[in-house]
């Protein structure tokens, strides 16, 4: 089954209704420059009132390690999110699990994903001048041989009229997606939310 990810939440409403329409988890995005960041108590609240079984997800940009884990605990979320230029060693934080997001361009950019020992890599696509959010779709068939080895989290540019495809050709443990369905940067627009899982959840 095809688990899937809302990122980018700012407030506890669109959060709410995410789960609602069955999302399995949800991303926080901690990076100041991101339109989609939130306070450490912004997210604190976000989590609190979110049902059980909800998995959060807190998305860090080349933050340092002591930041990450204050943030995490004050938060309470479940999943850390790598998003920067982090290499594997940066990548452990035990007892936490920990995605991994690679920006992928070509083949170059998927050199040396063997060290990464996290529980998945989430493929987002290239930008010169962003770490994620930016709507362009990522190359399905690099990210189709990864998925074949290990777990895989497809990203960028996924939205309610492809996401279905995308599972179809890359065959992923998850998706993830943000500006896909938002009427704004960190506003989730409740029938694009509903539409994406729907079409996502009947995809395979």
């Amino acid at each position: 089954m095809i688990r899937i990810k809302i990122c980018g939440l700012t407030h506890v409403d669109d959060a709410l209704q995410a789960c609602a329409c069955g999302a399995d988890a949800l991303g926080l995005v901690f990076y100041e420059k991101s339109p989609r960041c939130v306070t450490r108590e912004q997210a604190r609240a976000i989590v609190a009132a979110l049902p059980p079984f909800v998995t959060t997800v807190g998305l860090f940009v080349n933050e340092s390690p002591e930041t990450i884990r204050e943030i995490v605990d004050f938060c309470g979320l479940d999943v850390i999110q790598l998003h920067g230029d982090e290499g594997p060693e940066a990548c452990l934080f035990p007892p936490h699990r920990v995605l991994k997001a690679l920006r992928v361009r070509g083949e170059e950019s998927l050199a040396g994903v063997e060290h990464f020992s996290v529980s998945a890599l989430l493929l987002d696509a290239w930008h010169p001048d962003s770490y994620g959010g930016t709507g362009q779709l990522g190359d399905w068939k690099l990210a189709a041989r990864l998925a074949a080895e290990r777990p895989v989290i497809l990203a960028g540019g996924l939205n309610p009229e492809n996401v279905a495809e995308a599972i179809r050709q890359v065959r992923p443990y998850g998706v993830d997606v943000s500006s896909g369905v938002e009427s704004s940067p960190g506003r989730k627009d409740p029938a694009l939310v509903a539409a994406f899982i729907r079409n996502a959840r009947a995809a395979l």
